[in-house]
């Protein structure tokens, strides 16, 4: 399937393609669940590094993000050989200190949604592991996008 007729959640995402592997397939013969944690986890930096806040710079500033919360609802199960689509959006912030992540897991062959997921992340000074306020050039790339808020309202929840 074309990548443009993929119908993503929001607009504007930022995208990571994946494959499959054998090591990501359980027992059970599909993708484990804590696989898609990995996946997500993997988007998030991809896209903070085309941020210009790559982990280079992160323990250069001795800030980084730590995961608080994360919800997933797992809708349809990956297959081994799947080529997928990650898509990841910030969302608004709900204190100084913390941030939210949105992602939506796609197989490009059918367009088929196989989970959702919003992670919420807080800003840590890495030198002493304590929360802190977002660092000035946190502030200025994390920003969410105007059309993400629109999206946001019809949206809802995860």
């Amino acid at each position: 399937m074309n990548q443009a007729a993929l119908r993503f959640d929001l607009p504007d995402p930022h995208l990571l393609a994946l494959q499959v592997v054998e090591d990501d397939i359980d027992a059970y013969q599909h993708v484990n669940n804590a696989v898609y944690v990995t996946w997500c986890d993997r988007v998030a930096w991809d896209h903070s590094a085309a941020l210009g806040l790559p982990i280079e710079r992160c323990l250069e500033l001795d800030r980084g993000m730590a995961v608080v919360r994360t919800v997933i609802n797992y809708l349809r199960p990956a297959l081994r050989g799947d080529a997928l689509l990650i898509a990841t959006w910030i969302l608004p912030a709900e204190s100084r200190v913390c941030i939210r992540r949105r992602f939506q897991l796609l197989r490009t062959s059918d367009g088929t949604t196989l989970s959702r997921a919003e992670v919420e992340y807080a800003c840590l000074e890495l030198s002493s592991g304590r929360p802190t306020r977002w660092p000035a050039e946190f502030r200025q790339r994390y920003v969410v996008r105007p059309a993400v808020l629109d999206g946001l309202t019809e949206l809802g929840p995860v």
